[in-house]
């Protein structure tokens, strides 16, 4: 069996404008602990703070937007895409290769 190469990624995600400091924290070690279980490594990340939405989603019209840099191999990619739809707290989020 040949090993997966390992990619770099980027990944933005909205949170809620209503969520606090502690549970913006708390997404952030989850998303983190998803890569890291998966093989990956996370890089940097910075925080956008909160922004006003193009248009409505799930009803918010404003999101705490972070953009995260990691690697880890491509077949784990859509595991990690199923985990993060299913988040209640993320509002949208955009995973690209770097």
């Amino acid at each position: 069996m040949v090993a997966e190469r390992v990619r770099e990624y980027e990944a933005v995600i909205i949170l809620s404008p209503e969520a606090t400091e502690d549970e913006i924290s708390t997404s952030v070690e989850r998303f983190d602990g998803f890569i890291t279980d998966g093989g990956g490594t996370v890089g940097e990340r910075e925080s956008w703070g909160l922004k006003r939405l193009s248009y409505p989603i799930k009803g918010f019209k404003e999101g705490n937007f972070l953009l995260t840099k990691f690697s880890m191999a491509a077949d784990g990619i859509d595991e990690l895409n199923r985990i993060l739809t299913g988040s209640e707290d993320i509002v949208r989020f955009l995973i690209t290769r770097a």
